[in-house]
């Protein structure tokens, strides 16, 4: 024990330090000299040299070098949040972990603070930066409502508790306020459908922005061979509604393009999938019922304010029939007898028209209507018309031993023969 205490630490700028004070002591320099070689003032200068005259080599060496700060967190405190993360917050990082301690349980800690417990308790591991591919940066839109990103982002959201879901998220690309639902697959009836709550929420954008997948793109060279009309793309069903509501597709080429609803996946991978496991959901209806309580609070952490003021969403009004736009239209043939086939089931329209072609309307409530134009025409389901059969002619069934047999060319009866005792030829009767 004696001889640790006799152990002495100090740095270089400490021993430097102390050779210069004893420089004053042995009367080399004065101490106005040494105040101006330590950069320190003549009082603090004159306080060093008078403990290093009372305690020797250990008066350069601050007072407070290993003991704890005023400031310091407690040992029991830091135990208490280290046993909550193992055993509630075991895979959360630290940012999260923190916000989650502080709602749930009221203790404050520093998420950086919190980050260094965990790495040193072998809880939580550094990230690496990786090196970034060059890209070039493209600013933010400068108006809300400007353009929005659209993606559907396939995760396990439920962690096996329930069935793989895939959200389908809408990012404003001026402000990065986030709006997303809940589906069990990513196609035309989800996209549809929530671009419906989109719209009832914040209204109808400029533009969207989104990939090359089927649901919004028909991705073929040309639909039509003919010269006038070889330049026309075809239009999918969510194609058509966004034209029809005057939105503006705009189709990326990469995901790194839509780079920013991409980054807002990774973080709701991360964050939403615990609020999740926290609520207990297991469902798809209990997951947008946690979405929707939850996306107040994530816009409000991680939005930013649009470079200019003003809203491009337009308001969606009455002229407007959203629910008509955003529903499935196919064109069906109506046949002389009035009667319509769809999804292989026939239909028969009650009201008299002369309409050769009539548009069938599969609503995302599964309601049905059919149309001519703009005029609704009443229909009713049937079992379907009787189909005439062509009469089938069946072969009269002959016995083989009523056929009539027919001798091969070189038989003798063909050839004719001599009848013994006779010059005359008989010939055969075939």
């Amino acid at each position: 024990m004696d001889q640790q205490k006799d152990i002495l630490m100090m740095t270089r700028g400490e021993i430097q330090r102390y050779q210069i004070i004893r420089k004053v002591l042995e009367r080399q320099i004065n101490q106005q000299e040494a105040s101006e070689v330590l950069r320190l003032s003549d009082r603090q200068v004159r306080r060093i040299v008078k403990r290093v005259r009372l305690e020797g080599e250990s008066g350069v060496v601050h007072c407070s070098r290993g003991r704890p700060g005023n400031r310091s967190i407690k040992v029991s405190f830091k135990e208490k949040v280290l046993k909550l993360y193992r055993s509630c917050y075991g895979d959360f990082g630290p940012t999260l972990a923190s916000e989650k301690l502080l709602e749930r349980n009221g203790l404050k800690v520093n998420d950086e603070t919190l980050r260094l417990w965990l790495i040193k308790e072998a809880l939580w591991q550094a990230k690496t930066r990786k090196a970034r591919k060059s890209l070039s940066w493209r600013e933010r839109k400068s108006h809300l409502g400007e353009m929005v990103q659209l993606d559907g982002s396939h995760h396990d959201w439920l962690e096996q508790r329930g069935p793989k879901l895939v959200l389908m998220g809408y990012v404003d690309d001026a402000t990065g306020r986030f709006y997303g639902k809940f589906y069990g697959y990513e196609g035309t009836m989800p996209a549809m459908d929530s671009l419906k709550g989109y719209i009832k929420r914040y209204g109808i954008p400029k533009s969207i922005y989104l990939d090359r997948h089927s649901t919004y793109k028909t991705n073929k060279k040309y639909s039509y061979a003919d010269w006038p009309f070889r330049d026309k793309e075809e239009l999918t069903q969510f194609g058509r509604a966004c034209k029809q509501l005057g939105i503006e597709l705009i189709y990326a080429n990469s995901p790194q393009a839509k780079g920013r609803v991409e980054r807002v996946f990774e973080t709701l991978q991360d964050r939403l999938v615990k609020e999740l496991r926290l609520a207990k959901a297991s469902g798809c209806k209990e997951a947008n019922i946690v979405l929707e309580r939850y996306q107040d609070s994530f816009n409000s952490k991680f939005q930013v304010a649009a470079r200019r003021k003003g809203d491009l969403h337009r308001p969606a009004d009455k002229r407007i029939k959203l629910d008509d736009i955003l529903s499935f239209q196919i064109q069906r043939s109506l046949r002389n007898d009035r009667t319509v086939l769809h999804n292989k089931r026939w239909y028969q329209v009650v009201n008299r028209t002369r309409a050769k072609d009539v548009t069938v309307y599969d609503y995302l409530n599964g309601r049905m209507s059919i149309k001519y134009g703009t005029n609704r025409l009443g229909y009713k389901s049937i079992k379907g018309p009787i189909m005439r059969m062509a009469p089938v002619k069946l072969k009269a069934f002959k016995p083989r031993f009523l056929k009539r047999y027919v001798p091969p060319r070189d038989s003798y009866w063909r050839i004719g023969f001599k009848l013994p005792g006779s010059s005359r030829t008989k010939i055969g009767h075939f």
